[in-house]
């Protein structure tokens, strides 16, 4: 068992990997922002300690480390990821002021492990998939926020000798994903026989399940002979169309629809080119994603079935999104 601080557990990936923390015994302290909405984890409130903090707030983020005392600590809090969070202040707060104030407390006090989650978005637009040492090239400002927050992980783990590592994650989709992404729009349109509105079909993911990038994490906290500030990409190597995730959307739910290409614009960062070189990780950390996306959208939509009871928060917050 780990003494375990996790930022970012409000949101669908960090949720995610609480529950799993939970699941294989740690004791697990969860940062979150004043106000934060956290209906991702009301299953698990009981067993674990919440602990309220901006992460602009370097001295509390001081009391709550010397407190809890961790051991790993997962930073995944991240602003400016859904293209309805444009604030870019909030993002150079979040995302590199608070990477910075959290690493240097963590510094500060000793830690056999510091996993940063990292974005594939910090290598822009490349007709290849990038490795770990291709140029970065951010396409958004927040790729930008997310390029600097990694680099500053990167160059503190080799000052202090420390076991810092950052995850590039790609395409992660899964239980509790964010209400108005692709993914939970296939799945509750689909159960009602329907197609979402769609982008061009050739636009192309990574698309990597939420259960494989909880691996990534854990094997990238106990694995501690990597080079310090180490950085891997965590997606399958293998791209999935628009296109072809339709098709199988409606494969797996049996929708007779047929899918209305166009009918919502394409995104300033859409491409046809969008896929992970996950050798180093493989080579290196031993890991491999178990599910193709396939197998991945089955147990998305199978999760969706058996909670019933979100459906209904699902419908109302995409129509929020929507009215953003």
């Amino acid at each position: 068992m780990k003494r375990v601080i996790l930022t970012g557990a409000a949101g669908f990936v960090g949720a995610n990997l609480a529950h799993r923390l939970l699941r294989e015994g740690h004791e697990v302290h969860l940062l979150v922002r004043p106000g934060g909405d956290r209906w991702r984890l009301g299953g698990i409130g009981s067993h674990v300690v919440f602990h309220e903090a901006s992460l602009g707030d370097r001295r509390k983020l001081s009391e709550i480390v010397s407190a809890a005392k961790p051991e790993w600590i997962f930073h995944l809090a991240a602003h400016g990821a859904y293209s309805w969070q444009t604030d870019a202040a909030r993002m150079v707060e979040t995302n590199v002021t608070g990477t910075i104030n959290l690493l240097e407390v963590c510094l500060e006090r000793g830690f056999e492990a510091f996993i940063n989650t990292g974005s594939s978005s910090e290598y822009g637009f490349k007709d290849h998939p990038p490795s770990e040492r291709d140029w970065l090239e951010p396409n958004s400002c927040y790729a930008v926020t997310k390029a600097a927050g990694t680099q500053y992980c990167r160059y503190a783990a080799r000052r202090g000798n420390a076991h810092v590592v950052t995850l590039r994650l790609y395409s992660v989709y899964g239980p509790y994903e964010a209400p108005g992404r692709l993914i939970p729009a296939l799945v509750l349109n689909g159960f009602k026989g329907a197609l979402p509105p769609l982008a061009a079909p050739e636009v192309a993911r990574d698309y990597v399940y939420v259960d494989d990038v909880c691996d990534a994490y854990l094997l990238a906290a106990s694995r501690r002979e990597t080079e310090r500030g180490a950085v891997y990409n965590v997606g399958t190597g293998t791209q999935t169309t628009l296109r072809e995730a339709v098709e199988i959307a409606r494969k797996e739910l049996r929708v007779r629809a047929e899918p209305e290409w166009g009918a919502m614009r394409n995104r300033s960062w859409d491409t046809s080119s969008w896929v992970a070189d996950n050798r180093l990780i493989h080579t290196q950390l031993g890991w491999r994603p178990l599910f193709d996306f396939a197998a991945g959208f089955h147990k998305t939509a199978e999760w969706f079935s058996g909670h019933p009871d979100l459906l209904g928060f699902y419908g109302r917050s995409a129509g929020e999104v929507r009215r953003r």
